[in-house]
């Protein structure tokens, strides 16, 4: 593949990137390309070594901010007419609660996630101060005269601090876990802005 061919399968590939990405973009690699020619590579070889255009498009959406792709994903690509213009405004009690119910999903499932790391951390800093609090009140119960009290409250706080300590390394897996979770999410998210062109491009 030259150069020419791999930047319009590029160009075609980021078509739903705003078009100054997309600038930018391909400037960029065609610079990059152009680095490695003047290094005495072959301009079939640079190509291939900068990559395929699927793995960049993958790398540069993943770069790209959601809130860009949504909006080149719904910005018509031509002017709309206006049959069109009513047919949607027609439609829209139809249309609009369905993209603003598909939206609380979405971001409902994202608080879920959230919120179940949220109650890890929460059982483990009841567990932590509970397993403080215990050693005054084992002092306050021998004080008292109570020695199997006073005791018994300092097993308490030996067995929460050692609950504590492994809800901390559960609290540090359930935070990478919601992190990956999350990125995967986005990633999927995000190529749902660009699956047809991609698909166009595997068919070409």
């Amino acid at each position: 593949m030259n150069k020419e061919t791999f930047l319009n399968a590029l160009r075609e590939r980021l078509s739903r990137l705003p078009q100054d990405d997309i600038e930018e973009r391909l400037a960029f690699y065609g610079e990059m390309i152009d680095d490695r020619i003047e290094e005495g590579m072959a301009e079939e070889a640079a190509v291939a070594a900068v990559g395929t255009v699927e793995e960049i498009a993958k790398q540069v959406t993943s770069e790209i901010p959601l809130h860009k792709l949504v909006a080149g994903r719904v910005k018509p690509e031509r002017k709309l007419k206006g049959w069109e213009i009513a047919l949607l405004i027609i439609a829209s009690p139809i249309w609009i609660p369905l993209l603003a119910a598909l939206v609380v999903i979405v971001f409902s499932a994202v608080i879920a996630l959230w919120a179940g790391a949220a109650c890890v951390y929460a059982v483990t800093l009841v567990f932590g101060v509970t397993a403080v609090l215990s050693l005054p009140a084992a002092v306050f119960l021998f004080t008292l005269g109570v020695p199997s009290g006073g005791l018994f409250m300092i097993g308490a706080a030996l067995f929460l601090a050692g609950l504590t300590i492994l809800m901390v390394f559960l609290c540090i897996l359930v935070t990478k876990g919601v992190l990956f979770l999350s990125r995967k999410f986005l990633t999927w998210l995000k190529s749902r802005f660009t699956r047809k062109e991609g698909k166009a491009h595997e068919n070409a």
